[in-house]
């Protein structure tokens, strides 16, 4: 079931994603070489905490941290513990934040000091990938219209997308209807109207699509070990137009 939310509903979810987009432009100061992701999540906790909001991933099926925070080869849901953060390294921050009840969720991949080029060109396209499916959230279209927007750009640009993890609804809970997925056929899946809420998140490889959870039973990994980038927005449909609510 796909909830449709309000105009003043969505102002609700937007005060949430508010607090993410300033928990990503304080927190790109603080990923440094050294810095443990530990140090990161303990850091964000208390910047939401301050804004009188709370994590909506902490205690979500018994996740234990407040975000997850993901390196290199690790697509989604790295678990904040003592890994220390390296020079070079990609670094994914997933967050979500409820305020007054209403939830936003985002992510975003921070280089970390000088980074290879391969790692720059696939943050840089999966970032654009974010973008393009945004872009096809208008009244009319349909939830495969922003999938095969996703697939066309990464692989075109030599990438794979995750075919096993998703976008979707959000606002009233963490997940809701519909599915979102990074790839896809164009006119296919829900319709897309005023008042729906979505989290649209490519997750992409730099070398096969294929993943694999670690023994933690959270953590995804490329099965190639090569570099995963993730990027994420929730956005809403407000009077026909596109509205990117985690700025």
């Amino acid at each position: 079931m796909i909830y449709l939310k309000s105009r003043e509903e969505i102002n609700l979810i937007k005060q949430s994603g508010r607090i993410i987009g300033e928990i990503f432009e304080k927190v790109k100061g603080k990923i440094k070489g050294g810095i443990t992701t530990q140090e990161l999540d303990e850091w964000i906790d208390s910047f939401i905490r301050k804004k009188g909001a709370q994590s909506a991933f902490k205690g979500y099926r018994g996740y234990p941290k407040c975000c997850c925070i993901s390196v290199n080869e690790e697509v989604v849901h790295g678990i904040p513990s003592s890994r220390v953060i390296k020079e070079g390294d990609i670094v994914s921050i997933d967050v979500g934040v409820k305020l007054d009840g209403y939830i936003a969720d985002a992510a975003r991949t921070f280089p970390v000091g000088k980074i290879s080029k391969e790692k720059a060109r696939l943050m840089s396209v999966t970032e654009q990938a974010l973008y393009l499916g945004i872009r096809q959230v208008r009244v009319g279209n349909r939830v495969g219209d922003i999938s095969h927007a996703i697939q066309t750009w990464v692989e075109k640009n030599g990438y794979s997308v995750v075919k096993v993890l998703f976008g979707h609804g959000v606002g009233y809970f963490l997940h809701e209807d519909p599915v979102v997925p990074n790839f896809g056929k164009a006119h296919r899946g829900e319709l897309l109207q005023d008042g729906i809420v979505l989290a649209i998140e490519p997750m992409v490889n730099a070398g096969g699509d294929k993943v694999r959870v670690l023994n933690n039973g959270w953590t995804v990994v490329t099965s190639d070990g090569k570099p995963s980038a993730h990027f994420e927005h929730t956005v809403a449909l407000v009077d026909g137009k596109v509205m990117i609510l985690t700025r």
